[in-house]
């Protein structure tokens, strides 16, 4: 016999969640982990698709993804009227540039609002009022003077720069979040810093920014950490939300 059922969108008074899509690579094993954390899970649904790519992060294998994102796009759920659609990737952001991803994104899902973890980053250093930063990266000196640069060009002064110099994504994801902490504090400590940005979504760096915060005094934003907060935002929830930082006690600029 048929059976009665109600959906979400008749149900009286029923206020839908928010929902956020995700293109995360291949290779990231850090992501699915930390947003949950990030976003908490009252009135958030997250769907994720995932975007083929090099395990060697190089431009040219960065810029080879740019033809394979409209089909993983397409592969999130079609019924969905996603609020926002992000393409996770750092540096693919910046080889590919954001103007294309967003183009990418939006040839399959148009109108929809779309980000990335380099558009979030910009957004979360303009909310803090940071100008003069520390940068830190996992990437090859190609891949990290790119975005340097692309920094630079938006008003981001670089003053103090490390990298661990790895090639291999794996070995990113596989690094300790001590090890990151030490990094972003080492960085951190020069006197014109305003204060750090750690870049890579498969890094394990959303954990250690509070303690990174407090050792420096300065304001610590990571990769996955802006994304979230930055599709938050465009998503219209503008809830400040301890424990994340202090980027989640602001709004978009």
């Amino acid at each position: 016999m048929p059976l009665p059922y109600e959906t979400e969108s008749n149900r009286p008074g029923e206020v839908p969640p928010l929902r956020l899509g995700v293109v995360l690579l291949q290779t990231d094993e850090i992501i699915e982990a930390e947003f949950p954390k990030l976003l908490g899970a009252e009135g958030v649904r997250v769907h994720y698709s995932r975007v083929p790519n090099a395990r060697e992060v190089t431009p040219a294998g960065l810029a080879a993804m740019e033809a394979a994102l409209p089909t993983a796009v397409g592969l999130l759920p079609p019924a969905v009227p996603f609020d926002v659609i992000a393409y996770a990737c750092t540096s693919g952001s910046t080889v590919i540039g954001e103007a294309r991803v967003a183009e990418a994104i939006r040839g399959v899902r148009p109108g929809v609002a779309v980000s990335n973890p380099l558009t979030a980053a910009k957004a979360a250093l303009a909310a803090l009022k940071l100008k003069r930063i520390g940068f830190v990266t996992p990437y090859i000196e190609e891949v990290s003077a790119a975005m340097r640069d692309h920094l630079a060009g938006a008003g981001f002064d670089t003053v103090s720069f490390g990298s661990f110099e790895v090639v291999d994504d794996a070995t990113v994801a596989a690094m300790t979040p001590d090890c990151i902490l030490a990094a972003a504090l080492e960085v951190g400590a020069a006197a014109d810093c305003e204060g750090v940005f750690i870049a890579c979504t498969n890094l394990r760096a959303a954990g250690i920014i509070e303690a990174a915060e407090a050792k420096l005094g300065k304001p610590v934003i990571c990769s996955n950490q802006a994304l979230a907060w930055h599709m938050l935002r465009l998503a219209g929830d503008i809830e400040p939300r301890g424990g994340r930082g202090a980027l989640f006690l602001r709004g978009l600029d």
